[in-house]
This record gives C-alpha cells, structure tokens and sequence, in this order.
C-alpha cells in the first residue's frame, strides 16, 4: 500500500515539475519526466508495474494537455511493459542499460506523436521536426535521467528494503 501511495505522490511531483519548473527552461523544449518515470518503473520492477504507471502518467497528461483522452494513456502503457520485460536484465549499479532504455523510449515517443499528430494533417517536414524537437528533447532527457534516475534507483531500493523487512516480520 505504501507503494501505492508513494508512486503516486512520484507521478504527482514529477508531473509538477515537467509542467511548471521545467517550462521555464530558455529552450523550446524540456525533459519527458513521465518517460523517466514509466521506464525506470518498468525495468525496475516488472511488466505490470511500468504498465500501470505509464497509464498513470499518460492519463494525466491526457486529461490536462492531450486532444484525445486515452492516446498518451496507451503509448506510455506499452512504454512501460515493453521496458518491463528489460527487469530480468537489469542491475542497479549499471547505468548503461536504463540510458539506453529511455532514450530510446523517449525517441519512439516523440516519433509516434509525430506520426499521429503531424504526418497524418500532412505535415511532412520530418526534418525540422527532428531537428528542432524530438532531438532536443531526448537529449535534454537524458541529461535528465542523469540526474533523476539516482533518485528514483534509491527510492525504489529504499521500498523494496522496507517491503522486506515487512515480510520477514509475518513469516
């Protein structure tokens, strides 16, 4: 239950940040906390989990910025299962692997939204798209997951000591 309740206070801050802190930033775009959130989610724990915290944070997103309700809801679901199934390769102290996952979590992101939101009006310059956001959004993201993911390694380390711990005390 703590889980639970500290997940969702995560979603909540994180959410905060990316629409208020981080919209402040000089540039055009900001980091993609949500994908940070939803994959380290996954891979850290297990296919449900980033699933049920992806649809979290994409139905946030849905209901206060998104046209459609459901759209983000679904992509960062699957976001979140596909980086589930990277659990039984992932290790703590290697930083490679979660680097990897959300960069290329948040580049499949941007190139899905670009596809359903701008190739389908006729929209064609793919090029300016790239070059001017889904670029600098994934690098600005992984500049982000450098400094995010220690957080959130230790958050999750801290509940699953605690959940332990807990466990021991009824068996």
């Amino acid at each position: 239950m703590l889980r639970i309740i500290l997940t969702g206070l995560v979603i909540f801050i994180s959410f905060l940040l990316q629409t208020s802190v981080f919209s402040w930033l000089p540039t055009d775009v900001c980091p993609n906390l949500f994908i940070i959130l939803t994959a380290s989610c996954g891979f850290m724990a297990e296919e449900r989990t980033g699933l049920l915290v992806g649809f979290t944070c994409g139905l946030l997103y849905d209901v206060f910025f998104g046209d459609i309700i459901g759209f983000h809801a679904l992509l960062y679901m699957y976001i979140g299962f596909i980086n589930g199934k990277f659990a039984r390769v992932f290790y703590p102290e290697d930083i490679k692997l979660p680097l990897a996952l959300i960069t290329v979590s948040d580049l499949t992101y941007s190139l899905i939204c670009y596809i359903t939101q701008f190739l389908v009006r006729g929209r064609l310059d793919f090029t300016f798209y790239f070059l001017k956001v889904i670029f600098p959004e994934v690098i600005c993201t992984l500049v982000a997951t450098l400094v995010f993911y220690p957080i959130i390694l230790r958050w999750n380390e801290w509940l699953r000591d605690r959940e332990r711990r807990s466990e021991q005390k009824f068996v």
